[in-house]
């Protein structure tokens, strides 16, 4: 997908320094598309303790070495299957009855959203409306208080939940998780979208069939290679067109998150980058059916973060999705690749504390139980990750961010000390 309009030649980075633009750079072979396999479902695992390949020097990131093989990469905030399932049965005809006659209606108590204090709401005014703040998912009892009045169950707020959160004056953004399992429909994606207001937006991640390179079995652990992996025509088929059909403008960013690769792929990086250079130009444009969307490339292995990753991006329009995860460098080390990816919109998806460790998000469901407090707050990367959202947005690009639970312990605690980040560096900047 080529881009719509060529960069300046030269641009403010994000932390004031005039750089030049970078120079057009070669573009990598294109590689065939593979054919389909079954889709996997998978959970978080553990595997080996072999090496992995060794980060490019070329872009200094300060990489640290992994010394654990890749796992099925669950971010843990999925919606699980009863709640999917409660969300299209919710928008379906009610069922005929029984033999004794037509099944009673039981009144159902609405949801209600919690009003917001005069805090919450002047933070909202003073946030740049290029800025788009939400969490990953929104089914949870353990905000009340936060995002709802009262106490509801997983299954209503699955099913009822969404337009409550979206009244929320700091929730202008969610991130779908739940189509990595398996791909929804555009109608199913449509129904999300007639419960939020047009200015909405959603980060959506693309099916693991064409984002993880193994099969994985029901633990997690890859039993072969997925010969679908990066395939683009299965890509547009299974995500790119039930998107757009569904969501619209209301797309923020359509995510590719890119499972962590076996050894004998990240080996064969070149080759990998190949397959996504393909993937790439073989998307349609989304400016017509949604305007401000874009499409965003997500990673688990450090070893992508290279100069040769940034050109295919760029060759692309494609923006990188900054991913705050154990398994990546934290996010002071990427503010490299962030440079060279400027100018531009953000995206961002703050996942997991980095106390957890690469493979900690069972840890992190048992230690913050209920998402309802800030457990173990983050205020460095909180900080760095404010200043890029306010230099982004000073400059006119969207910034799109959402929060995982797991990343301080309430993903609306953690949106909202963020939103007054944020609103600190520009009141500091009018200041100053």
């Amino acid at each position: 997908m080529p881009p719509d309009d060529a960069p300046p030649p030269t641009q403010d980075d994000l932390f004031g320094d005039l750089i030049a633009a970078a120079p057009p750079q070669p573009a990598a072979p294109e590689r065939a598309a593979s054919s389909r396999s079954s889709r996997a479902r998978r959970d978080e695992a553990l595997a080996g303790d072999e090496p992995d390949a060794p980060a490019s020097a070329e872009l200094d990131l300060g990489l640290p070495e992994m010394t654990e093989q890749a796992d099925g990469d669950d971010d843990g905030d999925h919606d699980s299957d009863a709640e999917e399932a409660a969300v299209d049965a919710s928008a379906s005809p009610r069922a005929a009855g029984t033999a004794n006659g037509p099944a009673p209606r039981r009144r159902r108590a609405g949801i209600v959203a919690q009003p917001p204090e005069d805090d919450t709401l002047a933070l909202a005014q003073a946030l740049s409306p290029q800025i788009r703040l939400g969490t990953s998912s929104w089914g949870y009892p353990g905000w009340q208080g936060l995002v709802w009045a009262g106490r509801h169950g997983e299954s209503s707020l699955a099913r009822q939940g969404l337009s409550v959160y979206a009244q929320h004056p700091l929730m202008r953004a969610v991130s779908i998780d739940r189509g990595f399992y398996q791909g929804l429909t555009a109608s199913q994606y449509e129904r999300y979208a007639q419960q939020v207001p047009d200015d909405f937006r959603f980060t959506v991640k693309a099916p693991s069939l064409v984002t993880d390179a193994m099969v994985r079995s029901e633990d997690g652990r890859g039993r072969q290679l997925n010969d679908a992996f990066l395939d683009a025509r299965l890509a547009i088929q299974e995500f790119i067109e039930p998107a757009l059909q569904g969501l619209g403008p209301k797309i923020g960013a359509l995510v590719f998150q890119l499972s962590p690769l076996p050894l004998q792929m990240l080996d064969r990086l070149p080759a990998q980058l190949d397959r996504l250079h393909a993937l790439l130009g073989a998307l349609p444009s989304l400016r017509a059916q949604a305007p401000d969307a874009v499409v965003a490339v997500e990673v688990r292995d450090p070893e992508w973060l290279t100069p040769d990753f940034v050109s295919i991006l760029l060759s692309h329009g494609t923006r990188y999705c900054l991913g705050l995860h154990p398994k990546l460098p934290p996010i002071d080390d990427q503010l490299p690749l962030l440079r060279a990816m400027w100018p531009g919109p953000l995206v961002c998806r703050w996942n997991l504390h980095r106390r957890h460790g690469p493979f900690g998000y069972e840890d992190a469901q048992k230690r913050y139980g209920e998402y309802a407090d800030l457990m173990d707050p983050d205020p460095d990367t909180r900080a760095v990750l404010a200043k890029v959202m306010h230099a982004t947005a000073q400059a006119g690009h969207p910034v799109l961010v959402t929060v995982s639970n797991h990343a301080e312990g309430s993903a609306p605690r953690s949106v909202k000390a963020l939103a007054e980040a944020v609103v600190a560096l520009s009141g500091s900047t009018a200041g100053g």
